[in-house]
């Protein structure tokens, strides 16, 4: 039964495990309305982390108390906004434009990809990336959260045939004290993990039907919560 201290002190007990959506909307609707994210014992997480332990938790709103933006949405909104874009520019350009790394900056967001011979990626396109973008954010689709064991994870990489995902899987696996390499033919040796150790993958919708990205995250409940977003 976890008990979770709220930032002004007060406590809230539950008799079984509840996502942090759960208790924002515990707390009140409006809160639970305008929940981007949480942080649970000071980390960033995703509003459906499901919390089964004693511990903090704040709800990450757009505005601070003071009515300020809170620099946590930011990076939730931006680092989202990342992966529409990503998804947009596969759609527009291509499925075999090759993604590596997506993160929030202080003042917008990127993703590095690789452009396959032959393509190319300029303001010719931008129209079209953005009015993709802006289909994206209107289908308002969930961001899905789902882990896989090492071995799996990776396997589902490599049948993508991006090297570069590849290489931040393994970059992820020994952040978490596993030993792991990549050769220079592709090839990746991996020490066995416990079956605590995960790569994590966000879907933007259903899993297995709708674009889906390896990434750590957090992430905002779903596109729209986005907003809007452009390719400048």
């Amino acid at each position: 039964m976890p008990t979770i201290t709220l930032p002004d002190g007060s406590q809230k007990s539950f008799d079984k495990p509840v996502s942090a959506y759960d208790v924002a909307a515990a707390i009140g609707p409006r809160l639970a309305q305008a929940a981007l994210g949480c942080k649970i014992d000071g980390e960033l997480r995703d509003l459906s982390t499901v919390i089964d332990r004693d511990c903090s938790l704040a709800i990450v709103t757009e505005k601070t108390r003071d009515k300020k933006t809170d620099p946590d949405a930011l990076f939730l909104m931006r680092h989202s906004a990342a992966h529409v874009m990503a998804e947009a520019i596969q759609d527009v350009i291509g499925k075999d434009v090759l993604l590596a790394y997506g993160p929030p900056t202080e003042t917008g967001f990127f993703y590095d990809m690789h452009v396959p011979e032959g393509k190319k990626i300029s303001t010719e396109h931008f129209d079209a990336i953005n009015k993709r973008i802006a289909e994206i954010i209107k289908e308002d689709r969930r961001f899905n959260r789902y882990e896989l064991a090492s071995s799996p994870g990776l396997d589902k990489l490599r049948m993508e045939q991006n090297k570069y995902k590849v290489d931040n899987a393994v970059r992820a696996l020994q952040a978490q004290g596993i030993a792991a390499e990549m050769h220079d033919d592709g090839s990746v040796a991996v020490a066995e993990a416990p079956a605590d150790v995960k790569l994590s993958f966000y879907a933007t919708g259903e899993p297995g039907r709708n674009w889906e990205d390896l990434c750590r995250g957090p992430h905002v409940p779903s596109t729209g919560r986005i907003g809007a977003a452009r390719v400048l």
